[in-house]
């Protein structure tokens, strides 16, 4: 992913959007822009050619009593603007991407009426490859258990989703955005320097979980055959 570190080169300074959401390198995420400081914020960096700001989880509610912004050395991703669509009074809607992972170093005040941060970027360490791989296919194996037995109690007819299983640092990623997982999980995924760590994470959640998906598949299919089902089993 140099291409990542070359598309935030010279970019030392970040505007920040804190948000109860974890966003990943590589993953979608779409945005209605509202308040009057990320409105500047967007305007700002549409006016500026370099259409990137820092997503932070932050949720407000969660908290300590007086914090108001996300700490000091914390993890987020970097969101590149991919499209922004007035919405009226002011507003957008806007579609990003996540491209590469940062650590908070201070904050700057510059007079800006959003947050701006001083920021450091980061990307996995080099592994083995080949093992790095053999993680991707059996990540990719498990998940597509899910995914199979998941369209199977939807009763959907759409095609599966294709992984990059080539890409096992991209793999990692879009998995680890996709699971229903605590807030808590998502962070220390996106936090790892290690493909291969984070790819090992989620197969042991992925194996937690797909029993119980496939035991809801094979009741769903016996309940539409007018059998007993039974309840679906409980899934931690």
């Amino acid at each position: 992913m140099n291409e990542a570190f070359d598309r935030v080169r010279g970019v030392r300074e970040l505007p920040l959007f804190p948000l109860p959401v974890v966003l990943f390198p590589g993953m979608p995420l779409p945005l209605h822009i509202f308040e009057p400081r990320y409105r500047q914020l967007l305007s700002d960096i549409q006016a500026s050619g370099t259409p990137l700001f820092g997503l932070s989880y932050f949720d407000a509610s969660e908290a300590e009593e007086g914090r108001d912004a996300p700490p000091v050395g914390h993890t987020g991703c970097v969101a590149e603007l991919v499209d922004a669509q007035p919405a009226g009074d002011d507003r957008s809607n806007i579609l990003t991407v996540g491209l590469i992972r940062y650590r908070v170093e201070s904050y700057v005040e510059r007079g800006d009426p959003y947050m701006v941060a001083r920021v450091t970027y980061f990307e996995d360490d080099s592994e083995d490859e080949n093992e790095l791989q053999k993680a991707a296919r059996d990540v990719s194996a498990m998940f597509m258990r899910i995914a199979r037995a998941m369209r199977a109690i939807n009763d959907e007819r759409a095609s599966l989703p294709e992984l990059p299983e080539t890409d096992p640092e991209k793999l990692s990623f879009l998995v680890s955005s996709a699971m229903e997982i605590d807030t808590e999980l998502k962070l220390e995924l996106l936090e790892m320097r290690s493909t291969s760590e984070r790819l090992g994470r989620v197969h042991d959640l992925l194996s937690q979980a797909v029993k119980g998906y496939e035991d809801r598949a094979r009741a769903h299919k016996i309940a539409k055959h007018n059998g007993h089902g039974g309840k679906p089993p409980d899934i931690e």
